[in-house]
């Protein structure tokens, strides 16, 4: 397995576009599509939150017929809390792209980010589609990731090439998100394609298992948003045996580059934290399990109070322990030790007397990582997140007006 230089389109077999419909503010683009030559297996995962938004409802059923077309993308308007009305757009967003590829209406995936509460502008969703139509290439996915954003500051892509059976697959993958990041799933929107033979069954459980080693282990400022959505689409152009099982022979190749996929686009999520200056990996070492390995790893990683000591190049340690002590796991304290880039700062029930210039330096870095060890087991995990500035508020305050 390599990594390369793709977009969502570098898999054999697939198409993408990105318009400018003008829903956005900016007048950037804000229509996208992402679509299969042929008809390809899907797996999807989607926020657990309650309020889900009306393309999450739609997709869900999308999802669970096994095969899917195409992902139609707006961005600048969620459509959700929007009740009948946005069932109805969304319905209606998935009926035009299916009319348009002279495919199922149940084929089409439907994702849509941005505020909260407005109805979408059927108007400019219908013009911008039939736009991406027209526009859809291999050489759009450069657009096509660019459509999906919002308080992104940069696109956020990554892909891989592996082996099967002696040919080359390819996986790629697109995101977006920046703020209202913790997900219960998988990420604010994230689409991948690979030309590999997979089952629908077999990618749906490989997605969920991907999920939960990426995208659910990032946290920006612990809301989980009403429209999280990761879409995976595998199309078989690689011309490979079909992926049926875990026990086939190329499912742990598969698996990997899926996985690969989704860490580097859940890391890119927490770097470009709304307002971040930094970039922050939490490791958990000497957990009794993963849960408890990751409640430690996410406490620490929610704390506003830790994220804020960080955008102060504070190195306070003690609101490292706080968190730890309240992540509802048991340890002794006395076993507990923490390091900040290789240098411990608490061991043995209290601080130890670092290197005041060294620790100095490392708290001005841009990326840190904060490695903790337990001593009460054998398990690890590792979150990424992000510290809080005072832009993350100015961001968030000025976001709906």
């Amino acid at each position: 397995m390599k990594a390369i230089d793709g977009w969502i389109t570098a898999p054999g077999g697939f198409t993408a576009a990105g318009v400018k419909a003008g829903i956005k503010a900016s007048g950037k683009e804000d229509v996208a599509l992402i679509v299969s030559e042929n008809l390809a297996s899907c797996g999807a995962v989607f926020t657990q939150n309650i309020m889900a938004a009306a393309p999450v409802l739609f997709s869900r059923r999308v999802a669970a017929g096994g095969y899917a077309r195409a992902i139609a993308v707006n961005a600048g308007c969620a459509n959700a809390s929007t009740g009948e009305r946005g069932l109805n757009e969304a319905r209606a967003m998935a009926g035009l792209t299916a009319e348009l590829l002279s495919c199922g209406q149940q084929e089409v995936f439907v994702c849509s980010t941005g505020v909260i509460g407005p109805f979408l502008p059927m108007d400019k969703i219908v013009r911008g589609l039939k736009d991406a139509y027209r526009e859809l290439s291999v050489a759009g996915g450069g657009k096509a990731a660019a459509a999906i954003q919002t308080t992104d500051t940069f696109i956020k892509r990554a892909a891989y090439e592996f082996t099967l059976e002696g040919r080359t697959a390819v996986i790629a993958g697109i995101a977006k998100g920046a703020g209202m990041i913790h997900p219960d799933m998988a990420t604010m929107l994230a689409f991948i394609t690979t030309d590999a033979a997979v089952s629908p069954a077999v990618l749906s459980r490989a997605v969920k298992k991907a999920a939960d080693l990426s995208f659910n282990m990032v946290v920006v400022d612990g809301d989980t948003s009403t429209n999280d959505s990761l879409i995976a689409l595998a199309n078989g152009f690689c011309g490979n045996s079909l992926i049926d099982s875990e026990n086939h022979p190329g499912y742990a190749s598969f698996f990997a580059a899926l996985t690969a996929v989704s860490v580097d686009l859940a890391k890119l999520i927490a770097r470009d934290g709304e307002g971040a200056t930094k970039f922050l990996e939490v490791t958990v070492d000497g957990a009794p399990d993963f849960a408890a390995a990751k409640a430690v790893a996410m406490a620490v990683a929610k704390s506003p109070l830790v994220k804020t000591a960080f955008f102060g190049c504070d190195p306070n340690w003690g609101r490292i322990i706080c968190a730890v002590g309240y992540a509802g796991v048991n340890f002794a304290p006395e076993d507990l030790t923490v390091a900040l880039n290789g240098v411990e700062v608490f061991a043995r029930g209290g601080g130890v007397a670092a290197d005041a210039e060294k620790l100095g330096a490392i708290m001005k870095e841009r990326d840190i990582i904060l490695k903790l060890a337990l001593g009460a087991g054998q398990t690890s995990a590792t979150v990424w997140t992000c510290d809080l500035s005072y832009d993350y508020i100015k961001i968030n305050a000025d976001y709906h007006t």
